[in-house]
């Protein structure tokens, strides 16, 4: 089910299969030192949880490549332990735990939204949020004129239930957009 590929060219986003899971590429760097062979540092991230990895290889290393099929899907609804989400083309219902989602995505995930889930052997490993969703706040203080005391952001709670730093003018009932990779607020959404 896998091809091996030599590090020498590996690309960002492939997936490789290594003894310890399946990793995707974030970033590589091909390094020739004064002496010795040239080698190929690697940092991978883990399908299943998110992990990140730094591995060097030596450039004439072959390591397997996993068969990935990326499908866009839209979260519907949790069930017990497990999160339904529903493929757009074909319409097939698939349960999902909250470790093949990951803790981040789980962070910002609400009912509606549209993801992408990275299968392996028609196994689910891994799911894609969105760059940014926007998202109700929920509760939040409100914030004080003058109080600079925070660099002029307070935390607030948002619908999924994740707490993030907003600016002292956003308000409960507001619609921020939070970028899904750090957590952070990007800007109020206008409704």
């Amino acid at each position: 089910m896998a091809d091996n590929v030599n590090v020498n060219n590996l690309k960002r986003g492939m997936v490789l299969n290594l003894p310890e899971g399946l990793f995707q590429v974030i970033e590589f760097a091909h390094h020739k030192p004064g002496k010795g062979n040239a080698v190929v540092r690697t940092k991978l991230r883990r399908l299943t949880d998110d992990a990140v990895l730094d591995r060097t290889f030596n450039s004439d290393t072959k390591v397997g490549l996993a068969i990935v099929d990326r499908r866009e899907m839209s979260y519907l609804y949790p069930e017990g332990d497990h999160y339904v989400f529903m493929d757009n083309e074909s319409y097939e219902q698939t349960s999902l735990t909250a470790d093949q989602i990951g803790q981040d995505a789980l962070r910002f995930l609400k009912e509606g939204t549209n993801v992408t889930v990275a299968l392996h052997g028609g196994s689910p490993v891994g799911v894609d949020m969105p760059t940014a969703v926007d998202l109700l706040i929920s509760h939040t203080d409100p914030g004080l004129k003058g109080d600079r005391s925070s660099a002029g952001t307070k935390p607030a709670t948002v619908e999924t239930g994740a707490t993030i730093q907003v600016p002292l003018f956003v308000d409960t009932g507001d619609v921020v957009r939070v970028d899904t990779r750090t957590g952070d607020y990007v800007t109020r959404v206008q409704q």
